[in-house]
């Protein structure tokens, strides 16, 4: 077998960062990491969204610098996870949403936001959350999960997700496999969840079982599962989780994110470096490092220098950067990758109109009805 360059390999571990950075403009700095490192994706957040113009502006001068399209990924699930609050109108929060009962209102939710993700240049919505609603995690995730069933659970994401698709906007379940049972926050804590498997597996998975054939991404969080790993490795660098579970005992196909790798929860483990590399090495298809802009091209280096050093490893990489190009040529070819044109000021306004309808409705539809 002929001898990669190492020019084709740096390639293939791009392929595998979805970054996040600082400022809201195509600085020079951000422009030798664009052409640098050649990431797979680009995560936006509150940080550098000023305007709807803006925002569109800076995700087309990044594209131009890229050899391959970018996933251009955002966090929009509405409520306290809203980064678009502070340039269209608040979205209403999924729980408020599945309050309603009506499956109707749930894929609106995913239209509207999926509609305003789509006019800002995204493609790519880490949404939705299909973490359980169990009293261990209210304090973490709040209005983020919208039911102790997961049955209920399910009817929720996937009216969403049909409404993102009906925006051309691909979607991401996550934290696999569940914090609902999680009594710390993993941005800033890594939590332990002594749960069975089994129960695991009739409760908190079941949305990721019914529901494989249906999300584009996966996203692993960074939670510790010690019944089912019998140690404290978080699920994010975990083989058992990622490959043995959510690949081959569940048969999921799509693409498998880490959570952020900048979160303490995560960090509580390993070294950013260390984990960019073991998320990866477990099964992970792409890793994100969103907060620190400094972190980026080390995690991207380690795992490079991993790639170089070992072959089994590098084989890791090359089957995983070949998913990654494959899931792009199959969804940002279609109309998921075509990009919506600069947002007008009549389209700004329009969805600021539909974003505070849907708030109302989702208000005035829940009123005497029990949570879905």
């Amino acid at each position: 077998m002929p001898k990669r360059s190492s020019s084709d390999l740096q390639h293939q571990v791009g392929q595998l960062l979805i970054m996040g950075f600082d400022g809201s403009e195509l600085s020079s700095r951000l422009r030798e990491l664009l052409t640098t490192l050649q990431p797979g994706g680009l995560i936006l957040f509150a940080r550098n969204i000023q305007s709807p113009q803006q925002t569109w502006e800076l995700l087309r001068d990044c594209q131009h610098e890229m050899q391959v399209p970018l996933f251009l990924g955002v966090d929009m699930e509405g409520g306290k996870v809203d980064r678009f609050r502070n340039a269209l109108s608040p979205a209403p929060s999924a729980a408020a949403v599945a309050a309603t009962c009506d499956k109707k209102v749930f894929r609106q939710h995913g239209r509207v936001i999926g509609d305003a993700v789509r006019a800002l240049g995204f493609n790519v919505d880490f949404a939705p959350a299909l973490d359980l609603a169990f009293e261990a995690s209210r304090s973490a995730l709040a209005s983020r999960a919208v039911s102790a069933d997961p049955s209920q659970t399910i009817v929720y994401a996937r009216e969403f997700l049909r409404g993102l698709r009906d925006a051309r906007v691909l979607g991401c379940g996550k934290h696999f496999p569940g914090l609902g049972e999680a009594q710390l926050d993993t941005h800033y804590e890594l939590p332990t969840i002594a749960k069975p498997f089994k129960r695991l597996w009739q409760e908190d998975m079941l949305p990721y079982r019914r529901m494989h054939r249906e999300l584009p991404f996966v996203m692993v969080c960074h939670a510790t599962y010690p019944s089912v790993t019998r140690d404290h490795t978080p699920a994010s660098l975990s083989k058992k989780w990622i490959t043995e579970i959510l690949r081959n005992k569940i048969g999921y196909r799509g693409l498998i994110l880490s959570d952020d790798l900048d979160m303490g929860g995560v960090l509580a483990a390993a070294r950013i470096e260390q984990a960019a590399v073991e998320t990866i090495r477990a099964g992970t298809d792409m890793f994100l490092i969103c907060q620190k802009e400094e972190n980026v091209q080390p995690a991207w280096e380690a795992v490079l220098r991993e790639a170089e050093r070992d072959r089994k490893f590098a084989r890791r990489v090359t089957e995983a950067s070949h998913r990654v190009l494959k899931a792009k040529k199959k969804l940002l070819a279609s109309g998921f990758g075509r990009p919506a044109p600069t947002p007008t000021k009549a389209v700004v306004e329009r969805l600021q109109r539909e974003l505070w309808e849907l708030g109302e409705q989702a208000r005035l539809g829940a009123f005497g009805k029990e949570p879905a």
